[in-house]
């Protein structure tokens, strides 16, 4: 269980995740020694899963954000699992999630131009055994987009 001072130690990491523990700790108000030992709970516990640096994808020529819907011609737990381990492969899909409803999975990813997410799309996407069905939409621009949760 988390208490108040784990989740200052949390929040204060992502506004700035490359904080010294001598910063961090005058901002939780803890002594450099218990927010080191804090921290360190936090990060075995697996609360803090790593750190990152966040880069910006324009700037590194993948400006595309496309969101896909997938279906596969069975739910088996082997067509899952061969599923899940084939677009594990694809540098470009961010995020894959297991869904409920009309498709099987919601995939984030990033391509350069509509030429790349066509050949993701032929080349990647379709060629993983047990598709049926992929659908594409292209996100026009960002919103909101958070790396912090809500503490």
């Amino acid at each position: 269980m988390i208490d108040e001072y784990d989740r200052n130690i949390l929040r204060e990491l992502q506004k700035d995740g490359r904080s010294t523990n001598a910063e961090l700790a005058r901002r939780v108000n803890l002594s450099e020694s218990a927010c080191l030992r804090r921290l360190r709970l936090l990060e075995q516990r697996g609360v803090i899963e790593g750190y990152a640096a966040k880069v910006h994808p324009g700037s590194v020529g993948l400006p595309m954000s496309v969101f896909v819907t997938l279906s596969l011609t069975t739910q088996s737990q082997a067509a899952l699992t061969a599923f899940e381990a084939a677009v594990a492969q694809i540098p470009e899909v961010m995020e894959c999630y297991l869904m409920t409803g009309s498709s099987d999975y919601l995939l984030r990813m990033v391509a350069r131009d509509v030429d790349d997410l066509e050949r993701l799309h032929a080349q990647r996407l379709t060629r993983i055994p047990g598709v049926s069905r992929v659908t594409s939409s292209i996100a026009m621009r960002t919103v909101v987009k958070r790396t912090g949760l809500p503490l």
